[in-house]
């Protein structure tokens, strides 16, 4: 099912396994790019400082985001193993990761899925020579309870806990950084760890506390632009526009406004574990937003809640816009610049029947010539 969504990764190597990895991690995103989608346009409609307040419909928001979304990534990460017996185990195991978590188990989801599949997938090697005739279906399914329930109690007890150690060490990496004064350099941090979804940890575990403090003696923070900044993901989101692969093309559009205008920043997360090179783009776009917030003094009375432009504009104090605006706009285009140059600007990326007309045409340009110089 990867194959569907993201480009093939041909080769060998690190560099290619590095892509391949990207790409199956990309493969259990994609397919649930609609999801992502409906979340994106509830939450920026009807949370409280969405464009349609509503109490009772804000409340599809929370379940959604910590068990729905994970439960599909989960769900489709296991039908790239195992099929249909791969998805119903990695949608029950994933399900281990999601209880008790206090934050958005998309990276649990992403590791426990997969793993439960092929758990599966092993048993099921072993025991279809060893069943007898008429026992299939009862053995298939107690297998699958048994792999899917005991998954489930390993995500409880193991890689939900490992996900949140790393969350932890995350967020406290993000804040030695800013103990330091070292804010462009955050960004090494943050950007990596929003593409693993560990955004809302960072954002409103470590930055929100620390900015609210800020914001009550000196009226503004800047740590409230860190994590929320809209500019590196869509100077990446151009940056595939116009470069990138071409089947992918099509889709950059209504990613765009979902990022930008909804502020959902997860919908352009699978673009860069597609090609994991373009981290450094997105790096780049926020350590030149940072900066150029810094020098020019900006900074936000409160958490822009979705990171959206609209959400900026309405927590950027009197005074403050153009700062705010310098900071964006050169995040986009620092963005967009590295992300291009990373995607070679679009070299190599032709049709399929583009590429095989030119194949066939150099071999007729050189069939002659090596038959003169026979």
């Amino acid at each position: 099912m990867a194959d569907t969504y993201t480009p093939p990764v041909y080769g060998t190597g690190v560099k290619a396994t590095i892509q391949r990895i990207g790409g199956h991690l990309a493969g259990m995103i994609m397919p649930n790019i609609g999801a992502f989608i409906a979340w994106g346009l509830i939450t920026a409609l009807f949370i409280p400082t969405g464009w349609l307040p509503n109490a009772s419909l804000a409340a599809l928001v929370g379940p959604i985001i910590t068990t729905l979304l994970p439960v599909l990534i989960g769900y489709t990460g296991g039908r790239m193993v195992h099929g249909q017996r791969g998805a119903v185990v990695g949608a029950v195991a994933t399900m281990g990761v999601v209880v008790g978590a206090t934050i958005p188990m998309f990276l649990g989801a992403m590791v426990i899925g997969p793993l439960a599949a092929y758990v599966l997938k092993l048993v099921d090697r072993f025991t279809e020579q060893r069943t007898k005739a008429g026992f299939e279906m009862l053995v298939d399914n107690f297998t699958a309870g048994i792999v899917g329930g005991a998954m489930a109690l390993l995500g409880v007890w193991g890689i939900g806990p490992i996900v949140k150690v790393v969350t932890e060490a995350a967020g406290s990496g993000v804040g030695w950084l800013i103990g330091h004064s070292l804010l462009p350099l955050a960004s090494v941090l943050i950007e990596p760890a929003k593409v693993l979804f560990l955004n809302n940890a960072i954002n409103h575990g470590v930055l929100g506390p620390l900015g609210v403090a800020e914001a009550v003696q000196q009226g503004k923070s800047i740590l409230f632009m860190l994590e929320s900044n809209p500019g590196p993901g869509l100077g990446l989101l151009l940056a595939y526009l116009f470069f990138g692969p071409r089947a992918l093309r099509p889709s950059t559009p209504a990613a765009m406004i979902i990022h930008f205008f909804g502020g959902i920043h997860e919908i352009y997360f699978p673009y860069v574990l597609m090609k994991p090179r373009l981290i450094i783009a997105v790096i780049a776009g926020g350590a030149a937003g940072v900066f150029t917030f810094m020098i020019t003094g900006a900074g936000l009375v409160a958490t822009p809640s979705p990171g959206s432009i609209f959400a900026y504009l309405a927590v950027t104090p009197k005074g403050g816009w153009f700062g705010v605006a310098a900071g964006i706009l050169l995040a986009t285009a620092a963005s967009f610049a590295v992300a291009s140059l990373l995607l070679g600007f679009g070299r190599g990326e032709k049709e399929p029947d583009e590429a095989a007309q030119d194949e066939t045409a150099s071999e007729y340009t050189t069939q002659p010539a090596a038959q003169e110089a026979s």
